[in-house]
């Protein structure tokens, strides 16, 4: 289990490949109409963090804990 933190907010864990990267991601999901039309619902429910830049949605978070070995 691991907790992760950015001022008041806790979450997210991926588990990736070594050579996932966030652009690509980002790019297929801005051509995929599902994901699309699921970011517009949750986009309802989720609140921009007041340190982030102009519409970004998802930042780096601090790991605060950990019951995985580093």
């Amino acid at each position: 289990m691991e907790i992760y933190r950015t001022g008041n907010r806790l979450f997210m864990i991926m588990e990736t490949k070594d050579d996932f990267d966030f652009r690509v991601k980002e790019q297929m999901d801005r051509n995929n109409a599902k994901v699309m039309e699921w970011e517009a619902l949750m986009s309802q429910f989720q609140l921009p963090l007041s340190w982030s830049a102009e519409h970004e949605k998802w930042v780096r978070m601090d790991r605060i804990f950990t019951l995985i070995p580093a």
